[in-house]
Formats: C-alpha cells, structure tokens, sequence
C-alpha cells in the first residue's frame, strides 16, 4: 500500500503583519514616533491582506497585524497626551506665575 501524505501549500505570514509588530515594539524602545506610524500603517495593511488572502490558501499574521496596530495607537495617544499635557503646563504656567 502506498501512503501519499496530501501537502498544503501555505503562503505563510504577511510580511507586513510582522513589520507592523516588530515597529510596534520600536516605538516604546528606539524609534518613538515614526515607528508607531509604521506600525500603524502596516498594521492596517497587513488586515486588508490578510483578508483578501483566498480561502484555500490563507494567510496567517492576524494577531501579530492587531498586536502592531494596538502598540502603534497606544503609543500615538500617549504622545497626543503628552503634548496635550505640555502645552497646558506652559499655557497655564505661564499665566499663573504672570509671564504674559
């Protein structure tokens, strides 16, 4: 008897689900605005590919495109609230100490 093991091909991971990942994780540790828009971006793209992917053969990388995605937003709101945060200390610290 003969065994013919039935081989799927599989197109792997998107590539850019894995760079929204990896630009995700850059932006808390070295590259603190430009890689959250990276991860944000490719994030993004890398959802739309991964479903348009046909179903007999998929692509896999959804959680690592979400992981990027919530990385690269929760670093962009905390930057929008930091600078939130700085502009009224200097608008309010200027005029509670009177340097109009």
């Amino acid at each position: 008897m003969s065994y013919q093991p039935s081989y799927r091909s599989s197109s792997g991971t998107s590539s850019l689900a894995v760079v929204s990942l990896v630009f995700g994780i850059l932006s808390w540790c070295l590259l603190p605005f430009i890689g959250a828009i990276v991860a944000v971006i490719c994030g993004h793209m890398a959802r739309g590919e991964i479903r348009r992917s046909p179903i007999d053969n998929p692509i896999e990388g959804d959680g690592m495109a979400v992981a990027g995605l919530v990385l690269g937003y929760a670093h962009l709101a905390l930057c929008m609230l930091g600078l939130f945060v700085f502009i009224a200390a200097l608008a309010f610290g200027f005029s509670w100490w009177g340097w109009h």
